[in-house]
């Protein structure tokens, strides 16, 4: 990638996490705000819960102004892996959230009771939550599917979860309503807790696979079928023998390829160095993103049998 278009996706990046922080601080106040009005303990965990999403988005804005220095004399391959820890580390904020979620919808399901104030205030500030985090979660979204950001992937889901998180609660608001208006349907003014549940497992599956694309980020998996993809594009191009040994190592956004090809060494220099670079730009196609070293390395040829 040319550093231009590097430092316009670290610019985007930075401009995307930035939001994320600024709607997480407008959000968390506004549900402490409407909780201690209402003395709704819904809306006070709701708060809780983005107060969560705060030290994410800070996390994540971190993360991309990091990932985005350049190489240096201690990091020969620049500084992509935060982006891959950044994601870890809000996965299991977010598995963190789930346990929570689960211990008190048990809690409520079968040993306390826990009554709301289902005021328009509440209904207010739960419908405001959920159109800022639809919007956050889908510029978020763009970003992290545009940059193969990890780390902008991670907070969006954060903010995913917040629309159902939200949803459920005003679920739990219309059956304590409706509980109050029809004594026949008091069973309602449980509906929150088992929306939850539900919630709360579709979270831990999708925070589980985040997490587990995290660590295999950290351990420098391949991408699936690249490497041979890369061989055999390689391998097509004319003057070419054989192309063996394709590393490939991501690095956050970012990948790192190396690729070794045999090529005639009768040639001239400059033409091999041309032929490097033929190979670099078809693997480009490939991986728009990719550092990319080509080793070329002279073809042995069978020595000739003098004649008889």
């Amino acid at each position: 990638m040319s550093s231009s278009l590097a430092q316009t996706a670290d610019k985007e990046k930075r401009q995307a996490a930035l939001s994320s922080v600024v709607a997480a601080i407008a959000l968390t106040s506004f549900k402490l705000i409407v909780g201690l009005m209402t003395n709704s303990l819904g809306i006070l965990a709701e708060a809780l819960h983005s107060t969560l999403d705060l030290v994410a988005a800070l996390v994540t804005l971190f993360a991309v102004r990091a990932s985005g220095k350049p190489a240096d004399q201690d990091h020969h391959y620049g500084h992509g892996k935060i982006e891959n820890l950044s994601a870890l580390f809000e996965t299991v904020l977010l598995l963190v959230t789930c346990v929570w979620i689960i211990y008190e919808s048990i809690q409520r399901l079968f040993f306390k009771s826990v009554e709301v104030d289902a005021s328009i205030w509440a209904f207010i500030v739960m419908g405001t939550s959920i159109m800022i985090d639809y919007s956050r979660s889908r510029i978020l979204y763009r970003a992290a599917r545009r940059h193969n950001s990890q780390a902008l992937e991670a907070d969006a889901l954060h903010f995913s979860t917040d629309i159902w998180s939200s949803s459920v609660v005003i679920v739990g608001l219309i059956g304590i309503r409706l509980s109050g208006f029809f004594p026949n349907l008091g069973f309602l003014a449980k509906a929150d807790a088992v929306a939850a549940l539900g919630v709360a497992m579709i979270v831990v599956y999708v925070s589980m696979q985040l997490g587990y694309r995290s660590v295999q980020g950290l351990l420098d998996k391949a991408p699936d079928g690249l490497a041979e993809k890369i061989r055999l594009v390689v391998d097509s191009i004319p003057g070419v023998t054989d192309c063996h040994h394709v590393r490939v190592r991501p690095s956050g956004p970012s990948l790192f390829i190396d690729v070794h090809v045999y090529l005639d060494d009768e040639q001239p220099l400059k033409d091999a160095h041309a032929l490097t670079e033929v190979i670099e730009a078809r693997i480009h196609d490939l991986a728009p993103r990719a550092d990319i070293t080509v080793h070329p390395e002279p073809l042995v040829r069978p020595p000739q049998t003098p004649p008889v």
